[in-house]
C-alpha cells in the first residue's frame, strides 16, 4: 500500500479540466492539491450499499467506515478501469459494469494523520451480483457491512465522526443522479456531471 504513495494522480482545475500530473502523496500534502478521483458504490438488489471500513494502516482516515472502495486513476487512465483495479486490489471482487451518476468536490483535513483529501470525485454505481467473491485486503480493509442508503444517510448526520467524510456526498450522488455531462464515463480530461458542490470538510465533518 505504501507503494501507492509515489503513483502519479491527475491535476484538475474546477472543472474536472487536466492541468498536470503529481503524486499520490504530494497531493495529500497540506493545503492539498486537487486532483481526480472516483469513488465506488457496490449496490445489492436489495438496494443496499457495501461498507468497508478503512483499515488501521490507511494513510488518510484510518478505522472510517467508507464507500466500497475509492482511488485515482492514473494520468490518461479510464476511470472504469482504476475502478475495476481497485476493486479487485482491495476487495477481491469481480470486475462489474460501472455508471457514473455524478461528481463531488469535496475538502477535509484528517485530523489523525495530518493529510488533506481535496478531489474531484467521480462518483461510480455497480450493480452487486449476490454470490459474488469478496476477499478483503486486511491492509486496505477492517471489515465490510451492508447498509440501506437512506438509514446510512440519518446515521451519519447522528455520527458522522464514524465515517469518512466524503461519504455523505458520495451517498447524495447515489440517492440524486446526475450522470456524466459528456463523453464516456472516465474519458480522460472529460468534466463529468454538472458543476459540482465545493464541500470544505474538516475534521471528519460531511
Amino acid at each position: 500500500m505504501t507503494s501507492r504513495e509515489t503513483h502519479l494522480v491527475e491535476l484538475v482545475d474546477d472543472a474536472g479540466l487536466a492541468r498536470g500530473e503529481t503524486t499520490v502523496s504530494s497531493a495529500h500534502q497540506p493545503p492539498g492539491q486537487l486532483h481526480r478521483a472516483f469513488s465506488v458504490l457496490l449496490v445489492d438488489p436489495r438496494g443496499r450499499v457495501l461498507l468497508q471500513r478503512r483499515a488501521a494502516v490507511k494513510t488518510r482516515f484510518p478505522l472510517r467506515w467508507a464507500n466500497a472502495c475509492c482511488g485515482h486513476p492514473a494520468p490518461g487512465e479510464s476511470l472504469v478501469e482504476a475502478a475495476n483495479r481497485r476493486l479487485r486490489e482491495e476487495l477481491g471482487a469481480d470486475p462489474v459494469e460501472l455508471t457514473e451518476v455524478g461528481v463531488y468536490i469535496y475538502y477535509a483535513e484528517d485530523p489523525a494523520t495530518g493529510r488533506v483529501e481535496f478531489e474531484y470525485d467521480h462518483v461510480l454505481r455497480g450493480e452487486f451480483r449476490p454470490g459474488s467473491p469478496l476477499l478483503p485486503d486486511p491492509d486496505e480493509v477492517a471489515e465490510l457491512r451492508w447498509a440501506d442508503p437512506a438509514a446510512l444517510t440519518a446515521d451519519l448526520d447522528a455520527d458522522p465522526r464514524a465515517y469518512a467524510p466524503w461519504l455523505g456526498g458520495v451517498v447524495n450522488r447515489l440517492l440524486r443522479p446526475s450522470g456524466p455531462a459528456a463523453g464516456p464515463p472516465g474519458q480522460p480530461g472529460t468534466p463529468s456531471g454538472p458543476p459540482a458542490n465545493d464541500a470544505s470538510e474538516r475534521s471528519g465533518g460531511r
